[in-house]
């Protein structure tokens, strides 16, 4: 057995205990990725840039405290649901109402109960967000993501990329924001995650385009370079490469919308590649 599939194992088994099991669980889950763990928290609350319950202020002079904090990169809020348990049947009624007070957790996974738990932590860690002090927003603002996590089950990723604290939003996307302790057997979904840990405005959609646009950009200019070379410098010759070049990317937009049939310049152009 593979040290990530320990991992899953050992907590998937895990259940309905979040003060007991979080801080271990996102201890061991940074050992998985590789990434530094948690910082021991410390008097001065200035110096507690990355710390399990981190303290910030609440409504009418109470205190806040923040399951798992970084600055500049999340809050993590962390709960634990439970799954349907089909084992034998208590002794007593009494004895069914305790079990499912401690199995339930926040919610059996997969009800409506568990869905409005996970909600309510995501709008409690965005409070959070909200609430950060002066000192710790000034150097760029609020962290850009929220998790949400449900120890030994999932992790689900909020992104605000503007920094103001006013709404994240599921990250990459409404589809796959959850990300479920299976999935960390995949290494993009666990690049994802180092990334939020070591270099979250590296996730930035509008950072990526914009690098992938200058990459393609580079990459067309080199091409032209190299068909108006056999011109020996014509202006004429550079202008049919411009027209040529044009053409080409008009016709990966048709075939991208679905004007054209899918993949059919593609094999247009391996097929006169000579």
């Amino acid at each position: 057995m593979t040290t990530i599939d320990t991992f899953i194992a050992k907590w998937a088994a895990s259940g309905a205990a979040e003060r007991a099991n979080a801080q271990l669980f996102v201890a061991e889950l940074c050992t998985q990725l590789g990434v530094e763990a948690p910082q021991p928290k410390t008097p001065d609350e200035s110096a507690n840039a990355y710390v399990f319950e981190k303290t910030i202020p609440g409504a009418g002079g109470a205190k806040n405290f923040i399951d798992c904090y970084k600055r500049g990169h999340f809050v993590l809020e962390a709960k634990q649901g439970a799954d349907a348990d089909e084992s034998a049947a208590p002794l007593s009624e009494a004895g069914e109402r305790r079990r499912a007070q401690r199995k339930s957790g926040h919610g059996r996974r997969g009800t409506a109960a568990w869905d409005t738990a996970m909600e309510k932590a995501r709008k409690q860690a965005e409070n959070y967000a909200r609430r950060l002090p002066h000192e710790e927003i000034a150097d760029g603002g609020r962290p850009p993501f929220l998790m949400v996590v449900d120890v030994g089950h999932s992790i689900a990723l909020y992104a605000d990329w503007s920094r103001a604290g006013g709404h994240y939003i599921p990250f990459p996307d409404p589809q796959q924001y959850r990300i479920h302790l299976d999935g960390l057997r995949d290494e993009t979904v666990c690049e994802r995650l180092r990334l939020v840990w070591t270099d979250p405005l590296a996730l930035d959609p509008s950072r990526r385009s914009a690098r992938v646009t200058r990459q393609i950009a580079d990459r067309l200019a080199r091409l032209a370079r190299s068909l108006e070379s056999a011109y020996g410098g014509d202006p004429v010759g550079a202008e049919r490469v411009s027209g040529f070049l044009m053409r080409c990317l008009f016709t990966m937009f048709a075939e991208d919308v679905g004007l054209l049939p899918e993949g059919g310049f593609t094999r247009l152009l391996d097929a006169t590649r000579q």
